[in-house]
């Protein structure tokens, strides 16, 4: 069985997101980019299905600019077999919406013909939260979202996902789309053997043209600004105290 992964450029999640002063977007300028989290946890847990015998191969797929392709270095290094690039836009500030995106990965899963999708459940720098369900939607497949446990068992996948109330554990048939929550796994780091093989790995670059895919933007940022500062906390001498400022303020 074949995985398929995508993985997104995004900024590091250890990097404090500066708002540009016209507010016209998020300052990109020297800003330390790298893999959406939650695509590395999706990564990691298609190389473990492989490394179990459930999978013969694993393709990354990363959808943007030219520059992703350290990403997609990082995730060969990590254990995958192989990536492909589609250039989509000139500027890192032009972020490709979910449904051109999804779009884009039918056309390479119709190409590919993977047994199973695994993708991060949202990517830190929009929340959009949408392109594994509308990719499901295109091709067809079922889903099963914020999976926290995936157990392949031949034609299907026993999924344990995350929810309001608690855990919830479906069964889907293969092929499918899955999207990785925090607490699916805990990815590895990239020795530095695996680094430079990862140099020797196919990477395929193509464009959303060679798909036939418009990634034209249906809708425009009016405006980016930095959230309100919290007013600071205070420190109350007893309960008595506490409930007093607490129907003060009309929370009680």
């Amino acid at each position: 069985m074949k995985v398929l992964v995508p993985v997104k450029r995004v900024i590091d999640y250890n990097v404090k997101v500066r708002v540009k002063a016209d507010g016209t977007g998020v300052d990109l300028a020297n800003v330390k980019m790298s893999m959406n989290p939650f695509d590395e946890i999706a990564v990691e847990e298609a190389i473990r299905l492989k490394e179990a015998g459930k999978a013969d191969e694993v393709v990354v797929v990363s959808i943007g600019v030219k520059d992703a392709q350290k990403e997609l270095r990082t995730a060969l290094a990590m254990g995958a077999d192989r990536a492909i690039l589609i250039v989509a836009a000139e500027d890192a500030t032009d972020d490709i919406e979910p449904l051109a995106v999804a779009k884009l990965l039918k056309a390479v899963i119709d190409e590919e013909q993977p047994g199973l999708v695994i993708a991060g459940k949202q990517a830190i720098d929009n929340d959009m939260n949408a392109t594994g369900q509308m990719l499901a939607a295109l091709l067809g497949w079922p889903q099963a979202t914020f999976a926290s446990e995936v157990v392949v068992n031949g034609d299907s996948a026993n999924v344990t996902r995350e929810v309001d109330g608690g855990l919830q554990t479906i069964k889907v048939k293969l092929p499918a789309i899955v999207t990785a929550d925090l607490r699916l796994n805990e990815p590895r780091y990239a020795s530095l053997p695996n680094i430079m093989k990862a140099k020797k790995k196919p990477l395929d670059e193509k464009t959303a043209a060679d798909y036939g895919v418009d990634t034209s933007p249906r809708h425009s940022i009016v405006n980016t600004a930095v959230p309100a500062e919290r007013s600071a906390g205070i420190i109350v001498s007893d309960v008595e105290e506490l409930v007093s400022k607490l129907k003060d303020a009309g929370a009680l």
